[in-house]
């Protein structure tokens, strides 16, 4: 038994946040972010939450698929930016849609979170522990950045993108790879709470070194641009080349590969360096900016929505991010897939 997605869904929140309004805030222009990031746009939550978009995206996939919320066997949702510490997103899912026989829970992976879902999901499927699942990526990015520092408030946005898995004679997702290296997670942090009790000293570390929180930190994104760069190039080459070998699916064959959104830059590296036509990479980030764990789905179902992906075709979705964490799975897309509500 394998599995294979048969619909996808997506949401994001209705306020729109231009270069030109950042530009208001921080030393910065559309040009120079256009030039450095590729970013124009990208969508800020007012009165959304992670859990109501991941919700919203993850009913949009179930509408499309034509699935009654008691068919979902398992609820997987990936984030850095939950409502709460619990109930966890994947529960508040659940409640909202109605998926009562659902097992749910919470992965936490950094940008490649998505991909982590999908290759657990898939694998509970193939044991037969499941038939039918959700794996959702939602964050409120905005919640965590530093608004006064140019160098990353102009890179991140918010959003929730799903799919639906269901087991399947032949495989779909045909082949998933992942890694992480936590010696380098300082290099993209977003800082947890201080230890708070009684008998701690007021400014102590929650653990100390790349980890640790103090008490006098903010829990904001702070990251070492250049270093994240040269892992994240690295990253996605691998990623390509491991879930290609493993799927027996040679890159030449690759039809689209849906990269984390986080920096044209970095695609156009990737690919000058494997030697790949540029269109072979898909890219909104123009529109939504770094929606970190979302960012994969949304782009699938932007595409699935756009009419862009065809029964047979190889799709590599390939995420990278804090931890450090990288991750690739080879798709073979099922003409199953591309259907809509209405």
């Amino acid at each position: 038994m394998f599995s294979t997605i048969i619909a996808t869904g997506s949401a994001v929140p209705q306020r729109e946040v231009t270069n030109a309004e950042l530009a208001q805030l921080v030393d910065t222009s559309d040009e120079w972010i256009v030039t450095r990031t590729g970013m124009s746009r990208r969508r800020i939550a007012v009165t959304e939450t992670t859990s109501s978009l991941a919700a919203a995206a993850a009913r949009r996939a179930l509408d499309g698929a034509g699935l009654s919320p008691d068919a979902v066997d398992l609820i997987v949702a990936a984030t850095v930016t939950p409502d709460n510490f619990t109930p966890t997103v994947s529960c508040q899912v659940q409640a909202t849609l109605g998926c009562a026989r659902a097992t749910c829970f919470d992965l936490w992976a950094g940008c490649s979170g998505f991909v982590y879902g999908v290759k657990v999901a898939d694998a509970m499927i193939r044991s037969g522990a499941v038939s039918r699942a959700i794996v959702v990526g939602a964050e409120t990015l905005s919640r965590v950045v530093d608004w006064t520092d140019r160098g990353t408030c102009v890179l991140f946005g918010d959003g929730a993108g799903a799919v639906l898995m269901e087991a399947s004679p032949a495989p779909g997702v045909m082949a998933c790879v992942t890694g992480s290296d936590g010696t380098r997670g300082g290099f993209l942090r977003i800082p947890g709470l201080p230890i708070r009790n009684p008998w701690a000293d007021a400014t102590s570390s929650t653990s100390g070194g790349a980890s640790g929180a103090s008490a006098a930190e903010p829990s904001v994104i702070s990251m070492d641009g250049q270093e994240v760069f040269r892992f994240a190039v690295g990253a996605i080459q691998w990623s390509i080349e491991e879930a290609s070998k493993l799927a027996g699916v040679p890159i030449g064959r690759i039809r689209r590969i849906v990269p984390h959104q986080a920096n044209n830059r970095i695609i156009d590296a990737v690919a000058s360096r494997m030697r790949l036509p540029r269109e072979v990479f898909y890219t909104n980030l123009q529109h939504y900016g770094n929606t970190s764990a979302a960012s994969i789905p949304i782009a699938l179902d932007e595409m699935n929505r756009q009419g862009l992906l065809h029964n047979g075709d190889h799709l590599a979705l390939v995420g990278f991010g804090g931890g450090l964490t990288w991750g690739g799975a080879m798709v073979r897309w099922t003409a199953s897939a591309t259907r809509f509500p209405g």
